[in-house]
């Protein structure tokens, strides 16, 4: 009975998710899965949607000891495809399966889009350093030692150097996506966005 429940509840929704067989065919998690994540989401937005400041506020539970603000400001982004300005449990759940069960060039495009903060098609120094900071501010006072603060540009310095491979000053995701699959240390500190998420 209680799966049946969480349909029915699924389909009653006020603010209606795609039908559960789209999610299904959308994400890689199973349909016990959906209904259990829908629980989740609904108990923490009855609504059926979140805006940016409860996203950042329940967010920035998961990291008391530093300042996710910002972090989560460019997660939102990230998490909301159609632009809209709120998170419907389509849009959290179809950018989980990603993070969680999808390929390397899925991870890929959706840790591209997170740092091409404009979503001009191109990622600049200055995007990166942006998101950089807001992670080393999420990581606050955990990092030890404590870094300096000149760390998150040296980062992006080195990061910059490797990827824009013909020197104009921008990266594609072309560029992004072949850097990242052929160097094993972008790749290991790619896996950020697994402890972050």
């Amino acid at each position: 009975a209680d799966s049946s429940d969480a349909e029915v509840e699924l389909s009653a929704v006020r603010h209606q998710p795609e039908e559960l067989e789209q999610l299904l065919a959308r994400t890689k998690f199973t349909k016990k899965e959906l209904q259990s994540l829908y629980r989740g989401f609904k108990s923490e937005c009855p609504s059926g949607l979140v805006d940016e400041e409860t996203f950042k506020q329940i967010y920035s539970q998961f990291f008391p000891q530093g300042d996710a603000t910002t972090y989560a400001h460019f997660l939102f982004d990230a998490f909301d495809a159609d632009r809209n300005g709120a998170l419907c449990f389509q849009d959290f759940v179809v950018g989980l399966s990603v993070l969680l069960r999808g390929t390397v060039q899925e991870k890929l495009k959706w840790a591209f889009n997170l740092y091409d903060i404009n979503k001009d098609g191109y990622i600049t120094k200055e995007e990166m350093l942006e998101v950089m900071k807001a992670i080393y501010d999420m990581m606050g006072r955990c990092t030890q030692p404590t870094l300096r603060d000149s760390v998150p540009a040296e980062h992006v310095e080195l990061f910059f150097q490797k990827m824009d491979r013909n020197r104009d000053g921008v990266v594609t995701f072309e560029e992004f996506l072949e850097t990242c699959q052929k160097d094993k240390d972008i790749m290991s500190s790619m896996q950020i966005f697994e402890n972050v998420i």
